[in-house]
């Protein structure tokens, strides 16, 4: 997750996950975790990004 604010500063979060997960509401999940974790202080968010990586198209059975 990358949060940029008004002012320019920009912070990041991450989080890895040991197995593959396929869920929508799982990833939402995540994201609103990291979110929430993240101190905002008043401060104006002028962007929000969330990023998934190493991601499987394997399809289960």
């Amino acid at each position: 997750m990358k949060i940029k604010f008004s002012d320019y500063q920009q912070l990041t979060r991450s989080k890895t996950m040991l197995a593959p997960i396929s869920e929508l509401s799982t990833i939402f999940e995540i994201a609103k975790t990291l979110f929430e974790s993240i101190e905002l202080e008043n401060r104006t968010i002028r962007l929000l990004g969330i990023s998934l990586s190493n991601l499987d198209n394997a399809k289960q059975s």
